[in-house]
């Protein structure tokens, strides 16, 4: 097996292993049910690190997308009561305008994005307190259930945040894999220099990147929201460093140019396993961030292309 099939495949071994290892400590886990929810449980992390896929394949980061979410949630815990199902898009149109933001000031600027997304999330951040008037905000239920049922009810016997989950998971393949923008994605991650040699606009590839990544961290605290029946602007605190380690652990590299979404989705279950075990054996949620940081350390050094990287400052 060489080093792209192994790339390609090893997040799934890693994942079964994982499997197999916690369902040898405790026999109900790989129960239906049991299967079912843990993957509901996954999917607002890979929502959130779907998006985040693009930009890192890009070769760049983005620091803003806990805050995103989390601002997405408060918009749409205060405005549902007034406007209906009509808060979601709104909620979505505030993620992708962050992301706009974000786009704006590395490319015009010339910014380092870690810098320009840090300073991003600062604004996204207080832009959540100012909707929420600085406190959580209750979802009615009767607003949950008339305009959020398809996150909170079920279809099929499968919960709805799961459905939201596979369509978006569809979509944005289907957008990386088939489309221009994808190819773009990845030519601009692997050469940039040839890709702008080439006569194309890569300012523009990284706008709709980073639109999109705000787009779908704010999906993200939507879904979170509705499940948690509230809107908070520290709802996704603990997110950041789970949704950059499923991205990396899933396989795209740090460097960029190589990744995809399916394997981010791979990623997001190993994070979400991980957590599981940890909480088998008794690790604080609060040391748990140490095991992401480990996890995230190990993936860049196995997928980093150190071609790319000839001086590391």
């Amino acid at each position: 097996m060489n080093r792209f099939d192994l790339q390609t495949w090893l997040p799934a071994i890693v994942l079964g292993v994982l499997v197999a290892a916690i369902s040898v400590y405790d026999r109900g886990f790989l129960a239906p049910s049991n299967l079912i929810t843990i993957t509901g449980d996954t999917m607002t992390l890979f929502l959130m690190a779907s998006g985040l896929t693009f930009v890192i394949m890009l070769g760049s980061i983005d620091l803003s997308v806990q805050a995103i979410a989390s601002m997405a949630s408060c918009i749409m815990a205060v405005y549902i009561s007034r406007y209906g199902i009509v808060a979601v898009p709104f909620a979505l149109l505030g993620g992708a305008l962050a992301g706009a933001f974000s786009a704006i000031v590395s490319t015009r600027m010339r910014i380092p994005t870690f810098i320009s997304t840090l300073a991003v999330s600062g604004v996204v951040l207080s832009f959540g307190y100012w909707f929420s008037d600085t406190r959580s905000v209750n979802i009615p239920a009767a607003d949950r259930d008339m305009w959020l049922f398809w996150i909170t009810g079920s279809f099929a016997g499968i919960p709805g945040e799961i459905w939201v989950g596979l369509v978006a998971l569809l979509v944005l393949s289907a957008l990386l894999q088939l489309s221009p923008f994808g190819r773009l994605v990845r030519g601009v991650g692997a050469q940039e220099q040839a890709v702008v040699a080439s006569g194309i606009n890569v300012d523009r590839v990284k706008f709709f990147a980073y639109v999109l990544s705000g787009f779908m961290a704010a999906l993200a605290g939507v879904v979170m929201g509705a499940r948690l029946g509230s809107g908070s602007p520290t709802l996704a605190n603990e997110f950041l460093l789970p949704a950059i380690a499923a991205v990396v652990v899933g396989g795209t590299a740090i460097t960029g140019g190589v990744g995809s979404v399916w394997r981010t989705f791979i990623g997001a279950l190993i994070i979400q396993v991980v957590r599981i075990g940890m909480t088998f054996v008794g690790i604080s949620v609060f040391a748990q961030q140490i095991v992401f940081g480990a996890l995230l350390v190990a993936a860049v050094a196995i997928t980093m292309d150190r071609s790319k990287v000839l001086v590391v400052k």
